[in-house]
Parts: C-alpha cells; structure tokens; sequence
C-alpha cells in the first residue's frame, strides 16, 4: 500500500502545482489569437484593438459612442457573439480624483478598461500604453494609445458616455458625437478548457489511480 501511496500523491502534487501556475497568469490566448481571456474579470477581450477598422467596418476606428455600441453589439467572433463595449465602475474607490459621486483621472481600476491597461498590462499613469508595457501586450494587436469608448453612460448628463485614454492612462467622459475608438468585450470566456499541459497532468494522476485501485482489487 505505502508503495503504491507514494508516487499517487506526488502525481497528485504535480497536478496541483500545475493547476496553481495557470491560475496565476490571468491572460490567456482564445480562438486561435482572436480573442484573449481576463481570468481575474472573467471576459474576453477581442485582440485586435482597432478590429472596426481592420475590418473594414470603419475608415480609421473612431466612431461616435452609438456607432461604436452598435458595431460591438453585432460582432461574431469565431462563432461568438455577445460582445459589447467595455463598463465603467461609477462610483470606483481606485481612481485618482473623487467629485460628487463621479470617479475619474489615474488608477481607476474598477472599470473594465482600467483594470485592462494597469493590471494586465501594466501601464502606468501618465505614460502611453505603447511606451509602458509588459509581456501581455503582445497578446493584443492595433492598439491605439487614444481614448477609447466605455458602453457606460454618464448618468448626470445621459449625452455623455465614460471613456479610457490609453495615451495617459485617465477616465473621463466625452460628448457621444465625437469619435473615439471601440475595443470589443464580452462577458465569460468562450473556451473554459483547462491548458494541455495541466490534462495532461491530470490524465497521468487519473491513469495512475486507476491501476492503484486495479491492484487493490486483485
């Protein structure tokens, strides 16, 4: 018994340790580079930051806030829809600047957008996120350091939407006829399947078991 115990909780251990360490990357690729997944937010990021564009859907990618909700909304993305534009957390403890309930300025990581650009891939206040990255930024493409739209309506004044500026990483609110950039999201992730190298981990441990109890019964 202690014999066959023995390598079980190793492979058991192994399994974990590799459960562990996906758990702690919080982006991760989808749809074959398509898409990429927030595990700390639970949604998913279209990759390309400028797809309105690259797709002919618009000339250059700034679209009034209308346009650009109406453009998410009909997106089809390796068979998935859903899409939106990002939200914004109002009011948000994180930012910067607090006035009569509205939060904006530097370090609002409460909204989709925010937690994007500081946490994931880690710009910093007051630099562009084409300056100032890490590694995750080559999970993206076409992003813009511009102002990108929030599907947040500014509740006070219902012509006004939130948005983010990648350029100097601040939350503010704009008149939704000007033309600013739309970066597609949508709620969950569209493949919640455990990485190859950790079924494979698991696949040994259940192997592994399964003779174990084989050589119990016999």
């Amino acid at each position: 018994m202690k014999t066959i115990a023995k390598p079980l909780s190793a492979l058991v251990l192994l399994a974990g340790m590799g459960l562990a360490s996906t758990a702690e990357a919080a982006l991760f690729a989808r749809l074959g580079g398509l898409a990429v997944y927030d595990q700390d937010r639970n949604i998913t990021w279209l990759a390309n930051a400028n797809y309105a564009q690259t797709s002919g859907y618009d000339t250059d990618g700034g679209m009034t806030w209308q346009t650009a909700k109406t453009w998410a909304e009909g997106l089809n993305i390796g068979g998935y829809t859903g899409w939106r534009l990002p939200t914004t957390l109002q009011p948000d403890a994180t930012c910067q600047s607090q006035s009569g309930g509205d939060s904006y300025g530097y370090n609002c990581t409460g909204s989709e957008l925010g937690h994007l650009f500081y946490n994931e891939l880690g710009g910093a206040a007051g630099s562009s996120i084409g300056t100032v990255h890490n590694t995750n930024y080559d999970l993206f493409t076409n992003v813009k350091s511009s102002v990108y739209w929030s599907g947040t309506e500014y509740a006070p004044l219902p012509f006004y939407a939130w948005l983010f500026s990648t350029f100097i990483g601040d939350q503010y609110v704009d008149v939704k006829v000007n033309g600013d950039y739309a970066w597609a999201v949508r709620s969950g992730d569209v493949a919640a399947v455990p990485e190859p190298g950790v079924m494979g981990l698991l696949g040994v441990g259940a192997l592994a078991w399964a003779g174990a109890k084989a050589r119990r019964r016999g």
